[in-house]
């Protein structure tokens, strides 16, 4: 079993690496079209999710492949037992306007339970990957969370929909916690957010607005690297439903928890 999972995180980087080739080259001539209000797609996205595809199923025929852009270039729908969930460019908008903060991430899954994953931002070549149960490293390097667990020491992060509305729970939870933490940001790629978090950079990051693509890779991340994900009910996390709270470790995500409730609770 373990031969078979280290092959899956083989693929898995060598997938992600290529799909940042991808992209870097076509850096400055993509054409940019929307999916929906505030939502980008370029032919960087799909040209990337296409060779991740092609990794993918090549070494692994009878898996089946999620990705982020099939509402734009469908793909086979078939569900199988070993599921890849791609998002081929992470953080679309900060491309299209040259902002250096996007990532290429995969995560494999088996009816619901993650095994192993990769998030690579090409424009610092970090390769971010995590195995199920052996930990996560960052370009061969293990990684953890850090040991904050007040809001004052904390570095939090947060994801906007982009349909965001003053009544959105991303927003309300974040005018909340904004006066309690050392600083809060928003940097457009929420893989990479659960990356920084998992290598201790940030130390606490939710969203009620993430979908599958954008979380798989990166949860799987967080918890190899110590840290505690949740519901925002302080049930387990679902990876289909993909709402979350996230933080360092499980002190600092209960209190994370008990003021997100609190921000909620008001605005009924």
């Amino acid at each position: 079993m373990m031969e078979a999972m280290l092959n899956y995180a083989r693929v898995c980087e060598e997938a992600v690496r290529t799909g940042g080739e991808i992209v870097q080259d076509w850096v400055g001539r993509a054409d940019v079209w929307k999916k929906g209000p505030a939502d980008l797609v370029t032919q960087a996205d799909l040209a990337s999710q296409e060779a991740i595809r092609e990794i993918v199923l090549d070494a692994f025929p009878d898996h089946s492949l999620l990705g982020e852009e099939d509402q734009v270039a469908p793909g086979p729908r078939e569900r199988t037992e070993y599921r890849w969930i791609a998002d081929p460019l992470d953080g679309t908008t900060n491309y299209v306007h040259g902002v250096g903060h996007y990532a290429i991430s995969l995560a494999l899954e088996r009816n619901g339970e993650l095994l192993a994953a990769a998030v690579y931002d090409p424009n610092r070549d970090e390769c971010f990957t995590a195995i199920a149960g052996q930990g996560a490293r960052l370009n061969g390097k293990p990684i953890h969370t850090s040991s904050v667990s007040q809001f004052s020491e904390g570095l939090a992060a947060v994801g906007f929909p982009n349909d965001l509305r003053p009544d959105s729970p991303d927003l309300l939870v974040f005018l909340a916690a904004a006066p309690l933490c050392q600083a809060i940001r928003r940097t457009g790629s929420t893989a990479l957010n659960l990356c920084y978090l998992a290598a201790g950079r940030f130390d606490l990051f939710w969203s009620y607005s993430a979908k599958i693509w954008d979380v798989a890779a990166g949860i799987l991340l967080v918890e190899e690297a110590g840290g505690a994900v949740t519901s925002p009910n302080g049930e387990q996390f679902v990876l289909e439903e993909t709402h979350f709270l996230a933080a360092a470790n499980g002190a600092l995500c209960a209190k994370l928890l008990d003021l997100a409730t609190g921000a909620l609770r008001t605005q009924r």
